[in-house]
């Protein structure tokens, strides 16, 4: 335990060391025995400083610089630097960073509960948090937010991040806006009291069969565990009894959130996951065997985006035969990091163990200390044609495990998936990428909700969705000829090629601007998802994993 506190502190104790070493030598020097003095003041630091080069240098930018240096500019500089000369997920974050980063691992934000786009340099409200501040103010979906704090921010190309500032603010303070609102000539007033607002980590969660539930889990926060169980209940409810688990794109967060999710799959006494630090020191954890859902069927999605806690989970269910995974091979990102704070808000996330699949193996993918071409992996896969083709993907034999009941899987690159499903393009075109690409298609849906905003904005179930899009029979002709008005001219050849993706887009982006959100989107977006077709195709076929497969 003293090892482990001695390798959390080190980097802190760096730090420390190189305060005192600056401080010790800001006096400044006028006399010539003034200057001799503090001549010898720095030598005598020095020399009490050691090999420390770092605090060294500090020290003497301090007193022998010829322009006077701000410290708190110098680490700041600095501490970037310093970071990423380690591993790729070790860094340092400035103390206004911090909030941002945060936000989405504690569950809540202090804010005015709305989610909007700015997709036509306007404030659309999409959707009104229930029960929360502004819902409680009485803002709509749809609303356009014009004015805040006397300030017109509407047609103006202001930033995305400056209007979240501008609305976001300390519990309990207020915020006046002025909105425009359908069928109503004049700008209306609200005077809006900022509260907690949560942030749910669980996007999606429906039935998409009668029998087959979906649930898309976008990070791994303080609460997942709690908000997957309840959202496993009401699917129970509403006659689920497969369960497709969703982790694409998913980058991880809290270790522990994902541990108590593989124990609610796994029966008593499965490794889950095990941690092993410079010193060897092992960390491993077990199964209850308390979870509620370890008979469920289920099926698990990753992608090139999963990483972290996504490929504990997905390792831990991978390794202990209890499902399939479907999809892509993940991000490969194996390390632990330990976030340590300073006194000025700012922290170190420092990578300080590995963890293990239950088989032994390591997932985190080759890098090197300070590589700066780490990030460029997921670009290089696509140019490989891993995307494409599972053949395209060449594991090293010395890094082949089994599973418990003796499938192969390997390590060092991420978690292969069970089923690979590749991407598909065949379906992309010219004439999608113009309408895509300039958010021609997005703006239709915005305006397309606009026309319908009674009806949306009555919609409580994807059941209610579906049957609202059924009735319009022209939706892609219409959307064509809009598209024709805003410079994309149509080309029938093409857009009967694209049509699948350009129906299931359109469909998932109204559903999505309603109060159901992404739920809206995944429940339209199916059809053309080939991942999830695979999934559903999967979970229903009963694959005993207890058996060797062939």
């Amino acid at each position: 335990m003293k090892d482990k506190r001695l390798a959390v502190l080190a980097p802190v104790v760096v730090v420390v060391a190189v305060i005192i070493g600056i401080f010790m030598g800001m006096t400044a020097a006028r006399s010539g025995a003034a200057k001799q003095q503090a001549r010898t003041d720095i030598n005598k630091m020095i020399s009490l400083l050691g090999n420390d080069k770092v605090s060294q240098t500090m020290a003497m930018i301090s007193n022998m610089y010829v322009d006077p240096v701000s410290y708190d500019t110098l680490v700041e500089a600095l501490m970037p630097e310093l970071m990423a000369q380690l591993d790729p997920h070790s860094v340092y974050i400035p103390p206004q960073d911090m909030d941002d980063l945060n936000e989405t691992l504690d569950g809540e934000f202090d804010g005015i509960g709305v989610v909007f786009n700015m997709a036509t340099d306007t404030v659309v409200v999409l959707s009104v948090v229930s029960n929360g501040p502004s819902y409680k103010a009485g803002l709509m979906a749809g609303d356009r937010i014009v004015v805040v704090e006397n300030d017109t921010i509407a047609g103006r190309n202001v930033a995305q991040d400056d209007v979240m500032k501008m609305l976001r603010g300390r519990r309990g303070s207020k915020v006046n806006v002025k909105v425009l609102r359908n069928g109503v000539d004049e700008l209306i007033p609200f005077e809006i009291v900022r509260d907690k607002v949560p942030i749910y980590s669980i996007d999606a969660a429906f039935m998409l069969t009668p029998e087959v539930g979906f649930i898309k889990l976008t990070s791994f926060s303080r609460y997942s565990h709690a908000e997957l169980v309840e959202a496993i209940g009401k699917l129970k409810k509403q006659g689920m009894k497969r369960l497709i688990f969703d982790l694409r794109e998913n980058s991880g967060g809290f270790l522990d959130q994902a541990i108590l999710i593989a124990n609610e799959f796994l029966p008593q006494g499965d490794m889950i996951v095990y941690t092993e630090d410079r010193y060897g020191n092992r960390d491993e954890q077990f199964s209850d065997g308390k979870g509620g859902n370890s008979d469920l069927p289920l099926v698990v999605l990753i992608d090139e985006y999963s990483a972290s806690s996504s490929e504990i989970l997905a390792g831990a269910i991978q390794d202990n035969d209890r499902a399939m995974i479907v999809g892509r091979r993940s991000f490969g990102k194996g390390l632990v990091q330990s976030q340590i704070p300073f006194a000025d808000g700012s922290a170190i996330r420092l990578t300080v163990a590995r963890y293990y699949t239950p088989a032994g193996r390591s997932i985190q993918k080759p890098y090197e200390l300070g590589d700066e071409h780490y990030e460029e992996d997921i670009y290089n896969r696509y140019v490989n044609n891993e995307f494409f083709s599972a053949d395209s993907i060449h594991f090293d034999d010395s890094l082949k495990f089994s599973t418990k009941s003796g499938r192969t899987v390997y390590g060092g690159g991420g978690i292969m998936p069970d089923v690979f499903v590749p991407m598909d393009t065949t379906r992309v075109t010219d004439y999608y990428m113009d309408v895509v690409g300039p958010s021609i298609l997005y703006r239709y849906t915005l305006e397309y909700n606009d026309r319908h905003r009674k009806e949306v904005n009555e919609i409580e179930s994807v059941e209610e969705l579906e049957a609202f899009l059924a009735k319009d029979t022209r939706l892609l002709e219409n959307f064509v000829a809009y598209a024709e008005r805003n410079g994309v001219k149509a080309d029938w050849k093409e857009i009967n090629i694209s049509r699948d993706l350009l129906l299931a887009q359109l469909r998932a982006y109204i559903g999505r601007n309603t109060s159901l959100g992404d739920a809206g989107y995944f429940a339209n977006i199916y059809p053309i998802d080939e991942i999830m077709l695979k999934a559903v195709e999967v979970v229903e076929s009963d694959v005993d994993l207890s058996k060797p497969q062939e």
